[in-house]
């Protein structure tokens, strides 16, 4: 059991009987105070999503859940159930369109490096590589000359998600993107 001041952000803890995901953690040291630090943890459940701020002290002993990844690739979608398929031993896992939102718009058939998470066997969330490369379907016509400038314009990626690229890169071109800022980082 690790204490609160060794939990790092995205690993996963069991508190209250749930199961949740570390997103954020803020260090604080209280002024005259004989104790140690604080640590605010923001936290999502695993099953349901829902938001929980919680404060620990260093001190405090926390259980790490047991949660497993396993690398997948999407296979189909079926209504609002999406099947990703185990890319070692070909197990489907089915997550519903609610659960992955989300995730969905930075996900192809051919994306890699795309975990699925799983608690006892039965798949809860995705877990995406920092950077996936998608193909623009639908953007300005290009400008010559307009990589020499800053300015940027909305490009439509195949998934459905907007960003903004600069003014040289056009329809059809498959781009490269930072998946936690949604941001255009080049050429793929």
């Amino acid at each position: 059991m690790p204490k609160a001041s060794e939990i790092k952000k995205n690993q996963a803890i069991e508190y209250e009987g749930s199961v949740y995901f570390v997103k954020d953690i803020e260090r604080s040291v209280p002024q005259g105070r004989a104790g140690g630090s604080l640590y605010r943890m923001r936290m999502y459940d695993v099953v349901t999503g829902a938001k929980l701020d919680e404060t620990f002290k260093d001190s405090d002993m926390l259980n790490q859940a047991d949660l497993v990844r396993r690398p997948a690739t999407f296979s189909y979608s079926d209504g609002d159930e999406f099947v990703f398929m185990d890319s070692e031993d070909y197990t489907q896992y089915s997550l519903n369109r609610e659960v992955i939102a989300d995730e969905l718009l930075f996900i192809t058939e051919d994306t890699q490096g795309v975990m699925v998470i799983l608690l006892n066997d039965a798949p809860v969330a995705l877990d995406l590589p920092p950077t996936v490369d998608l193909p623009i379907e639908e953007t300005d016509p290009s400008i010559k000359g307009g990589s020499a400038t800053a300015r940027t314009k909305p490009a439509r990626l195949t998934t459905g998600l907007v960003v903004q690229v600069p003014e040289h890169i056009s329809t059809g071109d498959r781009i490269r993107i930072n998946v936690e800022e949604r941001k255009f980082l080049g050429r793929a």
